[in-house]
């Protein structure tokens, strides 16, 4: 007997209850918190309890499949940047091109670029002893600099093709590939705007410094000055690696990675052209980018200590490797169970304005489930033929599908743990604070930018 909708609202509902007192009110660890909530919102909500944990090994093993790899090797990349001073060459150089005082605007338009081509979770991974540094140097908070890389890195992830989710959304929708990437980079720099602004005033109210203690990080008492810049970098630049060698393990797996994306999206995989798709794949492409680091930043050291470095660096990635893949096993059990497809479908027979069906859709199975990608791909499934029927630009819809899915990144969502765990930020509030409230600020922007495009187009 198939279960009722209102069966699977239930569970659903009665699993969020769960995990969020167990997160905040007990001892249990946020990772089996989320094992609990997947299992009461299977059951409740009418699976066959076999197939709950089924869907809980296959959420969780799919996930760590698609990232867990890309994140070790991006985790021993990253050791690496920062034990060579590679990091601190980056961090620099972008502080000269975007200027001084500004570093919040250069990391968010260094995100903004890069994750066009690469999987949003790697992409911070890999940039996040940059994040570091330019906090060490400036006196900035760790906060505000992370958040401002993580907000760039979610938008063009989001709205912005060769990416998965926008990419499949043009294809719905039959719009124009050229016509998606030019709307989405466009609807993206006023949410980043908004998202940078947010991010510079919590780094004022979360002042939190990276440092050698155990835990990763501080919170002095008072704010530090602004060194003067320009005197640091002339001097550490006579001890530190050159720009090209500094970018060249960071630059190799993006233009492979792009390329890969590129291809596969012009179909070319035949010949020579699946040369480069193969290695174009993330984890081939971030090893190759390891390897060039190995050899081009730490040759001079020593090969226990460079093995050394590279594990400690694994050591600091395991929780965020258990927490990511249990957020994906509380996805796929809402997915497997119907309850994503059952509420999308209840929106979708509202009476709204056309182009904020898919918007909506979008927004709720985000909620639902935690994926971007499969909210933004059930949001354009469910509604394209309902708009088709309707006088509606079918870009703009594809962007709003796109949109929908910025909403409040919480529990379920892998991004909301490795920004938090690696911002070394426990306290469920200020997780909150630091990724929940800029993604729900962005997707209110977003809803504003959406119904004036609309008017206009």
């Amino acid at each position: 007997m198939e279960p009722s909708g209102i069966q699977m609202v239930s569970g659903l509902i009665l699993g969020v209850i769960v995990l969020i007192l167990l997160v905040l009110k007990t001892k249990i660890h946020a990772f089996l918190a989320l094992i609990i909530a997947a299992s009461i919102a299977g059951l409740v909500g009418g699976m066959v309890p076999g197939d709950v944990a089924a869907a809980i090994s296959e959420g969780f093993g799919s996930t760590l499949a698609s990232i867990g790899i890309v994140i070790g090797l991006g985790v021993m990349m990253g050791r690496i940047l920062e034990i060579t001073g590679a990091a601190e060459t980056l961090a620099y150089s972008l502080i000269k091109f975007v200027g001084k005082k500004k570093e919040e605007w250069a990391m968010a338009i260094a995100g903004y670029i890069i994750s066009i081509p690469i999987f949003v979770d790697s992409a911070f991974v890999i940039l996040n002893p940059l994040v570091k540094t330019l906090s060490r140097k400036t006196g900035k908070s760790v906060i505000s600099i992370g958040v401002a890389l993580a907000v760039g890195l979610v938008l063009t992830h989001t709205l912005v093709p060769p990416t998965p989710g926008p990419l499949g959304v043009a294809g719905i929708f039959g719009v124009d590939i050229g016509i998606m990437i030019a709307l989405g980079l466009t609807l993206a720099i006023p949410l980043m705007i908004a998202g940078v602004l947010y991010a510079k005033w919590l780094g004022k109210r979360i002042y939190q410094l990276p440092d050698d203690s155990e835990a990763g990080f501080t919170r002095p008492d008072q704010h530090m000055g602004y060194p003067e810049m320009v005197e640091v970098i002339n001097e550490r630049a006579k001890d530190l690696p050159s720009f090209g060698r500094s970018f060249l393990p960071i630059l190799i797996p993006i233009i492979l990675i792009f390329l890969n994306t590129t291809l596969d999206a012009l179909e070319l995989t035949e010949g020579v052209y699946g040369i480069f798709i193969f290695l174009g794949q993330p984890i081939i492409a971030v090893a190759l980018g390891l390897i060039v680091a190995i050899y081009a930043l730490a040759g001079n050291r020593g090969r226990l200590n460079t093995l050394e470095e590279m594990e400690r660096g694994i050591q600091d990635a395991g929780i965020i490797l258990l927490v990511t893949g249990a957020g994906g096993a509380l996805g796929n059990v809402l997915r497997t169970s119907g309850t994503g497809d059952y509420i999308a479908q209840q929106i979708a027979e509202l009476p709204l304005p056309a182009i904020l069906i898919p918007f909506f859709v979008s927004t709720m199975v985000r909620l639902v489930q935690g994926s971007g990608t499969v909210a933004m791909i059930t949001a354009a499934s469910i509604s394209a033929p309902i708009l088709a029927q309707m006088d509606v630009n079918m870009a703009l819809a594809a962007s709003a599908a796109a949109l929908g899915s910025l909403i409040f990144s919480y529990f379920n969502d892998s991004f909301y743990w490795v920004v938090n765990r690696m911002l070394g930020i426990k306290n469920v509030k200020e997780q909150i604070m630091v990724w929940s409230v800029p993604t729900t600020i962005m997707w209110f922007i977003g809803f504003i930018c959406l119904l004036i495009a609309n008017m206009i187009l």
